[in-house]
This record gives C-alpha cells, sequence and structure tokens, in this order.
C-alpha cells in the first residue's frame, strides 16, 4: 500500500487567509480536539477553545494554555453566550463528540451563534467515512451527522465538511479487523473493498490548514492510506515479520443481522460507541456505501506527510 498522491496540487502560499486569524474550537478538551489546537498553533492561528463551566480547571485545559491558547468557559446551552465567546472569529471548528444532543442540538447553537457574531466560516464535527449518502438508518451516529447537515446547509455562513474514512488508530484496538493474537484479518462480504483510513494526527493537521484556508469547498475527502483487507493482511505481514491470514465470518447479510441481534440485546442507547454502532460503521465500510469518493483531496496542503496503514502498524511493535 501506498500513501494517497496529491490530486488537487494546491500553491497554499498562494491562497487567502485572514489577518489577524482567530479560530474558535469547540471541543477542543477531546483527543481530536486537542490535536487541532495543537496544530492550529503551529500554524501560528490564534485559537479560543470553547469549555464547559469547570472544565478549564482540568488537565486538557492547562496542556491547551501552555500551547498559547486562550480557554473561554461557555454554557453551550445558551445561543447568547456562544454568541459572545464567537465574536471576532474567522472560523468556528466544531470537535464536539455525542449523541443527538450535542451533534444536532449542542451543534445548531453554535451555527446560530456563529452566523449572529458574524463568523465567516463553520467546520461541523463530521470527521468520519462519506455519510452523505447512507440510507437512514443504518447508521445512527451518521444520521445524527444528516440531520445537523441539512440545518447547516441552510444557514448563511460557508461550510466544510471533512471526511476522513475510519480513524486508522482504531485498527490497533477498538476496531476488531487485524486480530494480532491469532494473526487473522477479519471481514464479511468481499476482501478486495477498497477501504479509507487516516490516522487522528492526520485528520487535526488538515483539519487546522483548512480552518486557514478561506476557499475550502463544502466537502473535503482525504485518506492517508486506501486499503483493502487483502491490502490490511500484506501491510500488516510487512510490518510485523508474520504472515496473517484471511478470516471472512460472513456475508454482509449476516453481519446486518448480527448488528440487529447485538442492538436488541445490548442496546445502550446512551453510549456513542456501542458495540453494534461500531458494527454498523464496519458495514457501511465493508459494503463500499462509504467510501470516499476520488480524486481525494490529499495534495490540497503538500506539507502534510501522510501516515499509512503499515507505518501506524510498525509503530505498534
Amino acid at each position: 500500500m501506498n500513501p494517497i498522491a496529491p490530486t488537487q496540487p494546491t500553491d497554499h502560499a498562494a491562497r487567502p487567509e485572514a489577518a489577524p486569524t482567530t479560530i474558535v474550537l469547540a471541543g477542543a478538551t477531546g483527543a481530536l480536539g486537542l490535536l487541532i489546537a495543537h496544530y492550529l498553533r503551529q500554524r501560528g492561528a490564534t485559537v479560543r477553545a470553547l469549555v464547559r463551566p469547570g472544565a478549564s480547571t482540568k488537565a486538557e485545559a492547562t496542556s491547551l494554555r501552555l500551547q498559547g491558547v486562550s480557554v473561554v468557559e461557555v454554557d453551550f446551552g445558551s445561543v447568547a453566550e456562544l454568541t459572545k465567546a464567537c465574536q471576532g472569529g474567522t472560523c468556528v471548528v466544531s470537535a464536539l463528540s455525542g449523541l443527538r444532543e450535542v451533534i444536532v442540538d449542542t451543534q445548531t447553537r453554535l451555527l446560530e451563534a456563529a452566523v449572529a457574531a458574524g463568523v465567516p466560516r463553520f467546520i461541523p464535527s463530521d470527521f468520519s467515512a462519506d455519510f452523505t449518502h447512507l440510507p437512514e438508518g443504518s447508521n445512527r451516529n451518521f444520521d445524527f451527522r444528516r440531520e445537523f447537515q441539512r440545518r447547516l446547509d441552510k444557514a448563511p455562513i460557508r461550510a466544510t465538511s471533512i471526511l476522513n474514512g475510519m480513524f486508522m488508530d482504531l485498527l490497533t484496538g477498538q476496531a476488531p479487523v487485524i486480530l494480532a493474537g491469532p494473526k487473522r484479518v477479519l471481514y464479511w462480504g468481499s476482501p478486495d473493498q477498497p477501504l479509507d483510513f487516516t490516522t487522528m494526527q492526520n485528520t487535526a493537521e488538515y483539519t487546522a490548514a483548512a480552518a486557514l484556508d478561506a476557499t475550502t469547498p463544502r466537502y473535503l475527502r482525504v485518506a492517508g492510506d486506501v486499503a483493502s483487507i487483502r491490502g490490511l493482511q500484506a501491510a500488516a505481514t510487512a510490518a510485523t515479520g508474520q504472515p496473517y491470514k484471511l478470516f471472512r465470518a460472513g456475508s454482509l447479510g449476516l453481519l446486518a443481522g448480527m448488528i440487529k441481534v447485538t442492538k436488541t440485546l445490548m442496546p445502550a442507547k446512551d453510549e456513542v460507541f456501542p458495540p453494534w454502532q461500531g458494527m454498523q460503521y464496519l458495514h457501511n465500510m465493508l459494503s463500499g456505501q462509504a467510501k470516499l469518493a476520488e480524486p481525494l483531496d490529499n495534495g490540497r496542503y503538500p506539507e502534510i506527510r501522510w501516515k499509512t496503514v503499515r507505518e501506524l502498524l510498525a509503530g505498534r511493535r
């Protein structure tokens, strides 16, 4: 597998950027948000992190301050407070994570505040496989994002969603695909369906660049690596020096049935990523329905070096 070659070479220096540039970042204390803040500061941006009341005393907020980030406590239930916090911003970036009350309700208030404050651009917390053409009900968390997408597209603000496939980091633990113990790559359906993977670090680095780029389109689609199940097998074998084999657990229809059973027996409706949610995500990818359209936008910021699955797995040894 090779990193995706640049498909849209662009002169980064030639793109207009607002000066001075203040990025308003919501969800800055989460894993992705912390990384986005880091890369924004690396690029010289002024970063204003919005955190919930009481969160400004936590370790994550301290880390943000040490990087030169301004940490502002705000009631995310108040459009008035959010509007005040967004004043003077050139782009609002949301790295919020949660269920409908966060992805739809809280982000809607943040969107209303951004519009009221005159912020010209908004990057929502999408950061996922391509959910834009999936049927309703095929993935609960994607349904929330589509619901917010409809609101965002009606708002008088320029929006950019960043779609990055699956976070590649999950392959080393949470996503039960590459099984280190038995040296197997688990899958359903076809082993030849191309799949999109991007590390959280690369996603954050790209998001920071996009937040400072006044010319971004409605969607940016990136993947640090595109690999089929066979490609994951080859990457795992090359990275570890040990032969991995394929293990087909069944058809996509069987996986869909397993999702229904798991959801019935363990609904865990208040969890953002219960087991059946991860299974839904995997089904969307293995079916090809959530595949990112090509050409990808990796080459928009040529200074970014994309990490491959093989490199990630080699680093786990």
